[in-house]
């Protein structure tokens, strides 16, 4: 089993950002980000970064230029990545974790397709982990209940939670997802705007436990928020692309869904196209996503359109989609037709996420005197 090298601290000599005036700490957090993404290429090695999914459906268009695509990015830069598929954390906002396994592998899958390498990058599963869970217990007692509980993103998770009632691991899904970020000492983790407060507690639990059991040193880093300006892809309702929504381009759908999708796509009435984000939002998006496929500007695709009409838009967008997936979609193929290749690259990432977990957990023990 190879030994896992660990990442040192992103840069102490980097400057520093002022503190922001906003609820989210974005402004720093951006301010921030704009530093590290100067540091990745001249140091990867001294990066490790922490991300992953639920499994709970196919991953979409909205994932891949939100995040996926990053993910790669990094990996190919050299940084360590270590990719967890979340499924314990299914169950934060419904009762039962529906076909989990064929979920997983679906998950897998897509992270193949796209160029996450194994042999570069740790694929692995929440539950295989158990060290990484028992990192919860600890991080629980450096945080009170009223932390958890004016959390803004778990107060919109519970809002929009299936469940009747709110289970205690939905409660403490930001402590959860500390032990994921921390049990291979993580210290950088790209996030939307959304994710701030979980990695602001994340980062608060780190800072506790060093203060209280380091004695002097750093148990763990304080992990640092990577953002990157993903953009926001409309479905084909014109609301948020989502998988439990129906209204997403899955990067499975084959070349016709794919047309088909797009062609009941929701416009407006206006002939003209204009890339007019605020105005027309589901025009924009359409030329958004084309935009991303083609690496043009929407304003670019929405001249060379003009008065053509929604007709014409939708003809550009599915063959832009269509011509930059098909690499995707034939790796994809390829390896659906080998799912022992999947269950090994997943039982080698289990493997070396183990290892990881079991030092980290021995030091956690070491430093709480509960080493015996």
């Amino acid at each position: 089993m190879n030994t896992v090298p660990q990442p040192t601290s992103p840069n102490p000599d980097a400057p520093a950002v002022e503190p922001s005036t906003d609820a989210l700490g974005t402004t720093a957090a951006q301010a921030r980000s704009a530093v590290l993404e100067k540091l990745i290429p001249k140091d990867p090695g001294r990066f490790r970064v922490l991300t992953g999914d639920r499994p709970t459906g196919r991953l979409h268009l909205g994932h891949y230029f939100g995040t996926l695509h990053n993910r790669v990015r990094l990996q190919n830069l050299g940084v360590d990545l270590f990719v967890i598929i979340a499924d314990y954390q299914v169950l934060t906002d419904r009762d039962v974790a529906d076909n989990l396994t064929g979920h997983v592998e679906e998950l897998v899958l897509d992270y193949l397709a796209i160029g996450v390498d194994p042999a570069r990058s740790t694929i692995f599963t929440h539950s295989a982990v158990p060290a990484l869970n028992q990192l919860l217990l600890p991080f629980l007692s450096l945080v009170s209940v009223a932390e958890l509980n004016r959390n803004p993103t778990v107060k919109d998770e519970i809002a929009h939670s299936r469940q009747s009632s709110v289970s205690g691991l939905m409660f403490t899904y930001p402590v959860h997802q500390a032990a994921d970020i921390l049990f291979c000492r993580a210290n950088l983790v790209p996030v939307g705007q959304d994710q701030l407060p979980h990695l602001e507690l994340t980062r608060t639990i780190a800072r506790r436990f060093n203060d209280r059991y380091g004695a002097g040193g750093a148990v763990f880093p304080e992990p640092e928020a990577l953002l990157s300006p993903a953009p926001l892809l409309l479905g084909t309702d014109g609301t948020k692309m989502s998988k439990s929504r129906g209204n997403a381009i899955g990067l499975a759908a084959d070349a016709d869904e794919t047309a088909r999708l797009i062609k009941g796509a929701r416009t407006d009435c206006e002939r003209h196209i204009t890339f007019d984000p605020a105005g027309r939002p589901e025009v924009s998006s359409l030329l958004l996503l084309a935009a991303l496929c083609q690496d043009r500007t929407p304003q670019q695709l929405a001249d060379d359109i003009g008065s053509a009409g929604a007709a014409a838009l939708k003809r550009t967008v599915t063959e832009a989609v269509n011509e930059y997936l098909a690499p995707v979609r034939a790796r994809r193929s390829e390896y659906a037709r080998d799912r022992a290749h999947l269950r090994r690259t997943l039982r080698e990432g289990n493997e070396r996420a183990r290892a990881v977990a079991d030092t980290t957990l021995a030091e956690v023990r070491a430093a709480m005197n509960s080493h015996y």
